[in-house]
């Protein structure tokens, strides 16, 4: 099944995407490869495409996981988590419907 994990970033956590993003895009890359990753992305915390110095207010990855559990800990396990770049995380199901 299909899950949204949408994760919110706290105050200054441009440091820490800075240091964490290779490892974090390893496990995208990761989930790519096995052919269950939809889209994935940060979310600028402002209206452009390269917010600047506004930074980002988080993250959008929607991936297919055996379930809602492996879900959680894959995104429990994310080295933006261990970083200190979202102060919260939510895992949801996801019903694929277009395209």
């Amino acid at each position: 099944m299909w899950y949204v994990i949408e994760g919110y970033d706290g105050p200054g956590a441009a440091e820490g995407r800075r240091t964490a993003r290779p490892a974090h895009l390893e496990r995208l890359r990761a989930l790519a490869d096995a052919g269950r990753l939809l889209l994935a992305g940060p979310c600028p915390a402002i209206d452009a495409e390269d917010p600047g110095e506004a930074g980002f207010s988080g993250s959008l990855v929607v991936a297919e996981f055996p379930s809602l559990a492996e879900a959680r800990a894959w995104a429990d396990a994310d080295p933006y988590m261990d970083a200190g770049v979202y102060v919260r995380v939510e895992v949801r199901p996801f019903k694929r419907v277009l395209p």
